[in-house]
This record gives structure tokens, C-alpha cells and sequence, in this order.
């Protein structure tokens, strides 16, 4: 099989764990708090011991038909949880309180720009502790903290075809849950994860031994460990050897996947419907009660965008991939009349999707609010250009003096002396220079060739050092070239 072949033939599925932010934990009363003391936030319920019971955090059922309903899916009316028996020293009871076959929601989808990828299943369920791995120690550490953190589970079906597309993925599925205000949905916390399955199908309708790839704690990981595994099973496959159905996980540093267990199937974790939870259901009143009160998502809110501020799609869908840029923006127009609101809305947004955008992403930062510059900044800013004090490329070294100084665009301006001269005949000196200087953009200008204009604002602005106005800049070299070029 060539690597063109192989790479055709992708098959993925993402398995993502969502940590809910209820105050307690899914069947007792600990609390779920980040950062606690290990071992500080446990009780007989969550450690197991016998004889205890555990109670459903009704907070956790509301989350989870309100994360099921905004992907989609179609709600079971009636809920069974159950056992999966497996042994790991971060599990206690050495099961995990969960759901097999009757998931909460399922049968759902997301839409990415050019395709739908399905939900199989959203279904609640206990996180597990923490091990924890110090290097050069002889053992390891478990905090049992994490344990009965309510979790949901939202699986995908095999839709996914590259590494780019199950990045995409991840991106709007993160966005619809940011929305949805369930989780803070934090990686590093751990408050976010996902497991991969990747395999190669060997014939267009024969799926192929399927890899689960797991530690994988940011999507940059997913992507690159997809990219990986795809390359090592499609090397496999061409030297006619067999993919073996395993779980492997990811080392980041190295750059590589390494096996670690063989795939577990279902019957390996022995379900059984959980005895010290009864069955119940979910009435049509409550699940409409929580549809009712679900807020604009992400693909609402991009095309109330465009219709109001005149935003091209692209635009639109970059400013509400998440809700701390939506709000961002909306903040800025929102502190405008309404006749101006609707003209100047592309403004902010061209703003926000390039040098805002570009300074998020070189720095690292996990949203638009760690970057510190809010949006009465950027609406001073952009007074300040469309007032004329200062010109569109000054602006854009007042924003980055800004991040840096900490100090508000207008302090900037002050303290730099930076301004914009208007003054008409210091640019119309200017204006005389540069035609002398370009004798042939003139007379390319006056032969009718318009550019000939912008290439002559542009030596103005170039011997004024950006200082002066570029609209009374190019009106005075019109005056001085004859008017409108003929």
C-alpha cells in the first residue's frame, strides 16, 4: 500500500472526557475544588469502602442533557448506570460507576466548516484518581482527589479522515461546550481530555485493527500523534505486516507513540447495571425545561454576526470558535450607538482576527482576556485613528507598545509624542519632494494608471516617517498631479 493510499484510507474516532464544574462530586458530597491538598478532598464513597451508598448530584444530570441537547443528540428517557470492573491503583474500588448501553444522549453531530462529524454517545460517568510520576523515585504517588468527579464522555463515530480534521473537531466541540458554560475546559487542568482511535482500512470497506492513542493533553498532541501513528501503521502495512489492536500512548518529547497494553473490548470490563443506583427516568418536561434555556452557540452567534455587522463567513466563524472572542467583541460594539455599531462592527473585527489573533498565538496565550488589553483599549484605539490623531500603521505600533507598557493607547500616544500631521502644507512640502523625486509614478499616474497613486502615498508616508494623514496625503497629490487621473 503506498503512503498515498494509506493516507486516503484514515480512519478516526475521538473519545473526549469532560470534567463538569458542579461544586460536588457525582455521587457524594466532597468537593470538587482544583489545586486542593492531595488526598484532602475524599470521603468513604468516593474511596469505596464498604457499605456506603452513593447519590446522584442532580447538577451533573442537567449538565449532561444540556451538553447532549447542544450536540445534537437524542435524550434517553431512561437512565441506568453501570459497573466497569477493571483494576488500576487510581481506582479504589477497582470499578468505575458509569453507563454502557443506554447512553444519556447519543445519535448527535457537530458541523465543521465542510463536513458533519456524528455522535455516537454522551454518557455520564465517575473520573478515576491521579498517579503521579517522580523521576528518579522508586514509586508512585496517587491523590485520590479526583476521584467521583463528574465526567461526561462524548464519543464520536469513525468520521474523521486526518489529523486536521480531528483538530478541527476538537476546536468547535471545545467552543459549543465553552458556550454551554458546563466546564471550565482546561487542558492543562485536566478538565479536557481526549483518547484517539486511529486505524488504516487494508480495503475500501474493511476497517482496519484500531490503535487507541492515550496521554494526550493538548490538541497540538492529538494532531501530532495522529500524524504519527498514521505513518507507523501505514509503514506496517506496506512491508505486508499486520496492525495489532492495541492501546498505546504518547510521549510529546519524543514525538512517538509506544505500546502499552492490548485493546480492551467491552465484555473485558464485565459491565453490570450498578445495584446501589436505581433506574429512573428523565421526563419530556424537564429535557425541554433545559432546551428552553440553552444560550446562542457558536454557529448562532457567527451567523447573527454577519447579518448584523456585515462580517464575511470566515471572519464570523474565527471571532465565535470562543466565547471569551465573541463576548470581546461584542463588548466593543456593544459600547457604541447603535447606528455606528452596525458601521463599525468589521472594524473591530478586523482587529481582532489579525493583529489580536496573532499576538494570542506568538505568545501562547490561552485566550483573548490573558492577553491584557481589554475592550475599551482597542475602542480608544481605533478612536484615536478614526479621529485622525493618529494614522492606521501608527496605531499598530501603539497597540504593541501598549501590551508591553501595560498603559492605555492614549497614554501611549502622549508619551511618545506620536501624532498625526495634518497639517497641509508641511504635507504638501512633503507631497512636492516625492513627485520630484518619482517623475515617473507621475507621469504614469496622469497616463491614467491609478496604482501610480497609492505607490506615491506611500514614499510620502515613507519621508514623514508614517506621520502623515494618508486621506489628506492623497488628496494633495491629486491636486498637484492635475485631479482625478484622466
Amino acid at each position: 500500500m503506498s503512503r498515498q493510499t494509506a493516507d486516503s484510507a484514515v480512519v478516526i474516532g475521538l473519545e473526549v472526557h469532560l470534567q463538569l464544574n458542579t461544586a460536588t462530586k457525582i455521587f457524594c458530597g466532597c468537593p470538587t475544588r482544583f489545586g486542593a491538598p492531595p488526598n484532602s478532598q475524599v470521603c468513604p464513597v468516593c474511596l469505596g469502602f464498604p457499605g456506603v451508598l452513593p447519590v446522584l448530584n442532580r447538577q451533573v444530570l442537567r449538565y449532561g442533557i444540556r451538553v447532549a441537547l447542544g450536540l445534537n443528540c437524542s435524550i434517553q428517557p431512561k437512565i441506568v448506570f453501570h459497573r466497569k470492573n477493571y483494576f488500576y491503583p487510581d481506582l479504589p474500588k477497582a470499578f468505575q460507576i458509569s453507563q454502557y448501553d443506554l447512553p444519556l444522549g447519543s445519535s448527535g453531530f457537530v458541523d465543521l466548516e465542510n463536513k458533519k462529524v456524528r455522535i455516537n454517545r454522551v454518557h455520564m460517568e465517575e473520573d478515576a484518581g491521579k498517579l503521579i510520576h517522580k523521576e528518579g523515585e522508586p514509586a508512585s504517588l496517587v491523590d485520590y482527589n479526583r476521584c467521583g468527579i463528574p465526567l461526561l464522555e462524548i464519543v464520536s463515530e469513525p468520521d474523521l479522515c486526518s489529523p486536521e480534521e480531528a483538530y478541527a473537531y476538537l476546536k468547535t466541540l471545545k467552543g459549543i461546550l465553552q458556550y454551554l458554560e458546563v466546564s471550565d475546559c482546561d487542558m492543562e487542568k485536566g478538565s479536557l481530555r481526549c483518547d484517539a482511535n486511529v486505524s488504516l482500512r487494508p480495503q475500501p470497506d474493511v476497517l482496519g485493527a484500531k490503535v487507541e492513542i492515550k496521554n494526550l493533553n493538548s490538541f497540538k498532541a492529538v494532531a501530532r500523534s495522529l500524524s504519527y501513528e498514521i505513518r507507523r501503521q501505514g509503514e506496517i502495512l506496506e512491508e505486508g505486516g499486520r496492525v495489532v489492536q492495541e492501546t498505546r500512548l504518547w510521549d510529546d518529547v519524543k514525538g512517538v507513540t509506544q505500546g502499552m497494553r492490548s485493546k480492551e473490548f467491552a465484555h473485558d470490563y464485565r459491565y453490570f447495571p450498578e445495584p446501589d443506583l436505581v433506574p429512573f427516568s428523565v421526563s419530556t418536561e424537564e429535557v425541554e425545561a433545559v432546551r428552553a434555556a440553552l444560550p446562542e452557540l457558536p454557529a448562532q452567534r457567527a451567523r447573527r454576526f454577519m447579518a448584523a455587522y456585515g462580517l464575511p463567513p470566515a471572519d464570523a466563524r474565527q471571532l465565535t470558535a470562543e466565547k471569551a472572542t465573541a463576548d470581546y467583541f461584542e463588548q466593543c460594539v456593544k459600547a457604541l450607538p447603535a447606528p455606528v455599531e452596525n458601521k463599525r462592527g468589521k472594524v473591530f473585527a478586523n482587529w481582532i482576527v489579525s493583529d489580536i489573533s496573532r499576538e494570542i498565538n506568538e505568545r501562547g496565550l490561552e485566550n483573548i482576556q490573558a492577553l491584557g488589553f481589554p475592550p475599551s483599549s482597542l475602542i480608544e484605539l481605533i478612536g484615536l485613528v478614526e479621529s485622525g490623531a493618529i494614522s492606521g500603521k501608527m496605531a499598530k505600533e501603539v497597540f504593541i507598545e501598549s501590551l508591553a507598557s501595560k498603559k492605555s493607547p492614549a497614554a501611549v500616544v502622549a508619551a511618545k509624542g506620536m501624532s498625526q500631521v495634518t497639517d497641509r502644507q508641511a504635507i504638501r512640502e512633503a507631497a512636492l519632494a516625492v513627485i520630484q523625486e518619482q517623475p515617473k509614478a507621475a507621469e504614469d499616474f496622469r497616463n491614467g494608471k491609478a496604482q501610480a497613486l497609492m505607490f506615491m502615498v506611500g514614499q510620502l508616508m515613507k519621508k514623514t516617517k508614517g506621520a502623515a494623514s494618508p486621506a489628506i496625503s492623497q488628496e494633495i497629490l491629486k491636486e498637484l498631479l492635475g485631479g482625478e487621473n484622466s
